[in-house]
């Protein structure tokens, strides 16, 4: 009895200390410095750790430690096929043309520029998270004692701490929006909810140790558009919606999720469907549509590429999106691997494991971009479009622009794409004189 008593003491101790000192500011936009000097801390003992790890390798590290990954670890030629082909011959097929292909399936085999973007991007330094990467093993025993401590510290406090910012945001969420979705349909309630929103949101990225530089907020997107934006992980939603209130789109869920999408779209237009509407391309747009034409109604945000890509990537953007009609408000997210991997790799990791990694990282950091509204010019096909816009986003956040579909990370190269090699291949031969 005396052990149970003492427990319920120190738990009432600890949530009224989470709640006084974290989620009150939070919820009120405020900062005691809390954050700030643990970041301090994180970024001084980071320092540290790779000036040890610097000294304790008496070999050199490999180049590709130094360099960033997206060169990758082979040198490739990108000379067009045509220019490469023309160099072994002028008129007629031969054999070694074949010698291309070959090449070009090598380098695909060794790394391709597709598969390597669904898994996390390559540290230059160690950030004191894992001991599995084969480059930075035992160093020195200070160094072991400092990895020893974050683990403690990491899976001691930061976790239990987490975990209460994140039960305390996720009830709140839950409870606030189905109180203001009572009401009846009035700006009060618009209003209400977006404070409800904007507060949880809050709670929510500390529970994450959330650091997010928002840059050029006067491009914010506004009521009746859309807003896009590239996509690494489940928490993308989370980093926009603290600074700003949206409404989502998606697939209807059972669950905790599902839980919450019931309660906040009580509140707010968000847009739910099911999974059999979800393959309607005509449903869906007509109802995105009709949500983009209320020029009341909150922004909807989209993440046109699918599916999540790790941090130095955009990959194609589904044309769904751009064919809605309205002004677009592209955003770039840009995470700090440093401090946290925030990628989520679906085909690794299911949803519960990914949020105990990122809930035991030391913090996620990350710069995100709102860039001046985009619209469809006068001639330019959905497609077009949305190439434009991802190439803006691309720029912005310094990623790599792939002109891949991101649903590869789980299906087939489709035929198109190999009959489209054929077809150029043929072309050659036809304008050549090969074939007639």
């Amino acid at each position: 009895e005396d052990v149970g008593s003492a427990a319920v003491r120190v738990g009432a101790v600890w949530l009224a200390l989470v709640l006084a000192l974290i989620v009150v500011p939070s919820a009120l936009g405020v900062s005691l410095g809390i954050s700030e000097a643990y970041m301090w801390v994180l970024v001084k003992t980071l320092e540290w750790a790779t000036i040890r790890i610097e000294k304790g390798v008496k070999k050199p590290q490999p180049q590709m430690l130094k360099t960033p990954t997206a060169n990758g670890i082979i040198e490739r030629d990108e000379t067009p096929m045509e220019k490469e082909i023309a160099r072994l011959h002028r008129v007629d097929f031969e054999f070694s043309d074949i010698f291309y292909f070959c090449r070009k399936g090598f380098e695909a085999i060794v790394e391709d520029e597709v598969t390597q973007r669904f898994s996390s991007e390559e540290l230059v330094s160690w950030n004191l998270l894992t001991r599995t990467n084969v480059n930075f093993h035992y160093i020195s025993l200070r160094l072991t004692v400092v990895w020893v401590i974050g683990v403690i510290v990491r899976y001691c406090f930061l976790l239990p701490l987490r975990f209460t910012l994140a039960a305390i945001g996720i009830t709140s969420m839950i409870v606030g929006t189905t109180m203001v979705g009572q009401l009846p349909n009035s700006s009060v309630k618009n209003y209400l909810s977006e404070v409800v929103h904007l507060t949880c949101s809050r709670i929510l990225v500390r529970a994450l140790s959330g650091t997010i530089h928002y840059h050029n907020k006067e491009n914010k997107p506004q009521k009746g558009g859309i807003c896009v934006a590239n996509h690494t992980s489940p928490i993308d939603a989370i980093i926009l919606t603290n600074d700003g209130c949206y409404a989502m789109v998606g697939q209807v869920h059972g669950g905790l999720m599902g839980v919450i999408q019931r309660a906040t779209v009580k509140a707010c237009p968000h847009v739910w469907f099911e999974r059999s509407e979800i393959k309607d391309r005509h449903l869906v747009t007509k109802r995105l549509r009709e949500h983009v034409e209320d020029k009341s109604k909150l922004p909807i945000l989209i993440f046109p590429e699918g599916t999540c890509i790790n941090n130095t990537s955009v990959m194609m953007f589904k044309k769904g999106s751009f064919e809605i009609g309205g002004t677009i408000y592209p955003v770039a997210i840009k995470y700090d691997p440093q401090f946290g991997d925030a990628f989520w790799n679906s085909s690794k990791y299911n949803i519960v494991s990914y949020l105990l990694r990122i809930m035991t990282s030391w913090a996620i950091v990350c710069d995100v971009w709102y860039m001046p509204p985009m619209v469809r010019k006068e001639g330019e096909d959905a497609v077009q479009f949305a190439n434009r816009v991802r190439s803006a986003i691309a720029l912005q956040g310094g990623l790599t622009e792939l002109p891949w579909d991101g649903g590869l990370k789980r299906a087939k190269v489709k035929d198109t794409f190999k009959e489209e090699q054929q077809k150029n291949y043929s072309k050659m031969l036809v304008r050549n004189g090969s074939i007639g």
